[in-house]
């Protein structure tokens, strides 16, 4: 699951950036997962210091990424995590598109080792940005656990990056019919306009508000830009404080909190 949030977390880098309004999370009928988003898609130009693609240097070189060495993105929630390369690393198969430049760029990797050069042909759609990652978790390295990806968990976190994120749509489908018991798959879109206010509307949904209006405070202070959205209720036996750093949450607290 974790890595499932890893490459979803460089969609919502996007998006935080301004360049993303839609994400796209396929769970395939052979357990596969894809991500796919409408950002502007991984830069594909040969990097100076490896010689090699851009995007075959982010997949597989550790620490290569956008968010290392300065004015890539002011914000970004990938930091706090292991990277694409290592989900390339711990997976059977990867497949990359990226669209960009009016061309559609195609490599694929097994075990985190390219799988022959990067593809470049016309794109259908000139006009089309964004990136798309296919991978399939190692059954070796991930043998105790097994590879069944759970829809609710899945769920959990995208909703609630949906909620952190106002505005941009994250969509959810799960393709595994058999797994299902089903003839159609299962699809949810998460797509909230107010934000974290929504968030603590959803939260105190089954609870006695003592204010109807939520109260908000959005503010920015030495480029740190904070938001904060809150309610009281009269049948909490005690404070429900979450706490977010670039919507990635801070179980232990922290000095925003």
């Amino acid at each position: 699951h974790h890595l499932v949030y890893e490459v979803v977390d460089n969609s919502v880098d996007e998006a935080l950036a301004g360049h993303c309004k839609t994400i796209r999370i396929d769970i395939n009928a052979e357990g596969s997962v894809r991500v796919t988003d409408d950002g502007r898609g991984i830069p594909t130009d040969i990097h100076p210091t490896t010689g090699k693609s851009a995007l075959e240097t982010v997949m597989a070189v550790l620490h290569a990424g956008g968010k290392f060495g300065g004015g890539g993105y002011k914000v970004s929630g990938g930091l706090h995590g292991v990277g694409i390369s290592v989900v390339n690393a711990l997976s059977d198969m990867v497949e990359v598109t990226v669209w960009r430049k009016g061309k559609t760029h195609i490599q694929k990797y097994a075990k985190g080792i390219p799988q022959g050069d990067l593809a470049i042909t016309s794109s259908d759609d000139k006009a089309r940005t964004g990136t798309s990652v296919c991978f399939k978790p190692d059954i070796e390295i991930f043998k105790t656990t097994g590879i069944q990806f759970d829809y609710n968990t899945l769920a959990s976190r995208l909703r609630e990056l949906a909620y952190l994120n106002a505005g941009v749509e994250i969509i959810f489908t799960d393709y595994r019919l058999e797994l299902l018991k089903a003839e159609e798959p299962h699809s949810e879109t998460y797509h909230y306009a107010g934000g974290i206010k929504e968030y603590v509307s959803y939260i105190n949904n089954e609870k006695q508000a003592l204010h109807e209006d939520i109260i908000y405070v959005q503010n920015e202070k030495k480029g740190v830009q904070v938001e904060v959205a809150m309610q009281w209720c009269s049948d909490a036996y005690s404070a429900n404080l979450l706490g977010f750093a670039n919507s990635i949450r801070a179980d232990v607290g922290g000095t925003h909190l």
